[in-house]
């Protein structure tokens, strides 16, 4: 298993040497990623805003309901769900939902072309298919995801506030106390390398595990749920590792 892993790996670094190489057409590839941008974008962001918003008001509410102590100030509410929302939840927990939502689509979309061998018909014409494929798939995630990120910090804040005006477990003047004291621009950037990096390893992953695929439609649906399994394990070891490294 351990030879199997370290092949697999190998072959991963030596596939991203072929994806990180000069564009033969600049115009071509920036019309690519445009594309990818827009379909990456406008169709995540729906899923991503209402999860973002429901994410932030659970967040707030169990807060609340922990700190019950009159020494404690009603503010820490808002501080606390603001702290977990921006420097874990968002980063991590929207990244994985994109892993299911982007990464299995870009390993279906790769995996297909590879089957219909339309990838074979690319390397024929002499044109580097991993480069001309996939380089606009990452470079659009590293612009989309942190995108994403960002809007999802404000959406769940402000599911934050819903909770607030609805529910009796912190005042609203006193959450808007929380989420704007003590703030550290730190925590945004620390979230922002997490994204980034989190953003690569599933463009990269998902299109490595698309672009190797053997066989036919079996294959395709196996590679899709390697592609998901290997990527959030991968995000889930890295957010240990950045965290250990920056905090």
């Amino acid at each position: 298993m351990i030879k199997h892993a370290l092949i697999l790996m190998g072959e991963y670094f030596m596939f991203l040497g072929k994806v990180f190489s000069r564009p033969e057409k600049w115009k071509v590839f920036f019309k690519k990623l445009l594309d990818e941008m827009y379909t990456m974008g406008i169709g995540s962001l729906p899923i991503v805003l209402v999860v973002a918003v429901v994410m932030g008001a659970v967040v707030t509410l169990q807060t609340g309901m922990q700190i019950e102590s009159n020494w404690v100030p009603k503010w820490t509410v808002g501080f606390t769900a603001r702290t977990s929302i921006i420097m874990e939840f968002c980063p991590t927990i929207m990244s994985l939902l994109l892993i299911g939502n982007l990464g299995s689509r870009i390993t279906a979309e790769i995996g297909g072309m590879r089957v219909t061998e339309q990838i074979d018909a690319l390397d024929v014409m002499g044109i580097n298919s991993s480069s001309f494929l996939v380089l606009p798939k990452i470079v659009a995630l590293l612009v989309v995801n942190p995108t994403l990120i960002i809007l999802s910090m404000f959406c769940a804040l402000g599911g934050g506030y819903i909770v607030s005006l609805l529910s009796p477990v912190v005042a609203p003047h006193d959450y808007v106390d929380g989420i704007t004291s003590f703030f550290r621009m730190y925590d945004v950037y620390y979230s922002l390398i997490k994204t980034f990096v989190f953003a690569f390893v599933i463009g990269s992953v998902a299109s490595f595990h698309g672009y190797k695929i053997e066989g036919g439609a079996l294959e395709l649906g196996k590679a899709s749920t390697d592609a998901v399994v290997a990527s959030s394990f991968i995000v889930l070891i890295l957010n240990l590792v950045i965290t250990q490294i920056m905090l």
